[in-house]
């Protein structure tokens, strides 16, 4: 009888750097561990390769450096003012971007921090700092005089930073910075407008070029083209999910992940027999019930999966069919549901509580928590049997 189900294992893997061939890297490295003595496993099919994007973006070489952001940003805005909306608190992820667009910018710069907290979940203000005193406010839109006299100075509670003074000590003669809700505010300053949002970012151009805005640039159309040879890009994605490398440039998401996945799916073919799934992955959809930080920081939790990872997980509630099965045996009651559920009605009783979530997602979210952001040294994540029911055996 099987006693186990889902397992997520760590793959170590060499240091990888720009120019290795990681399609074989990686597969010579999840061969040796199934078969090492200490942690052997069968490789099947349906398994999992997961990849995180810093892996397939390091052996790219994809990285821009800050002056690229410059040169791409005064193309972009060729003089004037400009404001720039919604940006997330990140010493890693934004602080060294706008460090590239304000040397671009040849006005006067205006952030707009939203508030309480920005779109992933830190914190402008704390919260009952917020609640207790945000009637002293002016309106909705106020500017960084107003914050510290309403509600003082707030450091973030992991960093111990002060976004506001972080943000505007890149250039103090040329950036203000204010707090609002709305997109719309940031016409109040100019009618150029550069969108940091990250997941709806969309929305927010829409609003700002229907509110009457002469130029909106989001981050995924910086550096979306090399700006020189040699320089790094994302055609998709821009500058989202880029992150610190050094203090003159950052790396990007990784390109051509389709194409990547699908060649380590055929490499892994090819050597164990075995059709296994493969993704790329980056932060995981998850939010932490302490700081409350929402750690999707990337545009996407997959940049690029293989075709058996497309849609969403059909399942049924375990518990519930147990609970429920009237004069049935639990057990049998379950093997049925089990044996039925693609006939089932996602919106049955039978699936209440399967939140529906893509797979992508799910299993992204499953490879982040397990290689972690440290020093595991485990930059692919091998699964096995999340594709497998009660009745697998």
């Amino acid at each position: 009888m099987r006693y186990v189900g889902t397992v997520s294992r760590g793959i170590r893997l060499p240091v990888v750097t720009q120019g290795d061939d990681i399609i074989k890297i990686i597969t010579e490295n999840v061969i040796k561990a199934s078969e090492s003595e200490r942690d052997r496993f069968e490789i099947r099919d349906r398994d999992v390769i997961g990849v995180t994007e810093s892996l397939v973006a390091r052996s790219q070489g994809n990285y821009v450096a800050l002056r690229d952001i410059s040169a791409d940003i005064a193309a972009k805005f060729p003089k004037g003012d400009v404001a720039i909306f919604g940006p997330i608190l990140s010493r890693n992820r934004f602080h060294q971007l706008l460090r590239g667009m304000a040397a671009g910018i040849k006005g006067k710069i205006h952030i707009i921090l939203t508030y309480p907290s920005d779109e992933v979940g830190n914190q402008t203000i704390e919260p009952m700092n917020y609640y207790l005193n945000s009637g002293r406010l002016s309106g909705e839109c106020f500017g960084e005089d107003e914050y510290y006299r309403v509600f003082g100075e707030y450091r973030h509670p992991f960093t111990g930073v002060d976004y506001v003074q972080l943000y505007k000590s890149i250039a103090p003669e040329r950036i203000s910075v204010h707090f609002s809700n709305n997109p719309l505010s940031a016409l109040k300053f100019s009618k150029q407008a550069v969108v940091a949002s990250i997941h709806a970012r969309a929305l927010h151009r829409d609003i700002l070029e229907k509110g009457g805005a002469e130029k909106v640039v989001t981050l995924d159309q910086i550096c979306a083209a090399p700006v020189r040879e040699g320089a790094g890009y994302n055609p998709d994605y821009g500058v989202l999910g880029s992150n610190y490398t050094n203090d003159e440039s950052v790396k990007l998401f990784p390109r051509g992940c389709g194409e990547f996945v699908r060649k380590l799916q055929a490499e892994m073919k090819s050597r164990t027999g075995r059709d296994v799934e493969v993704l790329v992955y980056g932060d995981g959809a998850f939010k932490d019930p302490v700081c409350g930080i929402w750690e999707l920081a990337d545009p996407v939790v997959s940049p690029g999966f293989t075709d058996g990872l497309a849609g969403l997980p059909k399942e049924i509630k375990f518990k519930y069919v147990a609970d429920n099965a009237g004069d049935k045996d639990p057990a049998q009651a379950v093997e049925e549901a089990i044996r039925a559920k693609d006939e089932l009605d996602r919106f049955g009783h039978s699936t209440l509580g399967t939140t529906p979530r893509r797979l992508t997602d799910l299993i992204g979210s499953l490879c982040d928590l397990t290689s972690g952001s440290g020093d595991k040294g485990t930059p692919v994540v091998y699964i096995q049997g999340y594709f497998d029911s009660y009745l697998d055996d």
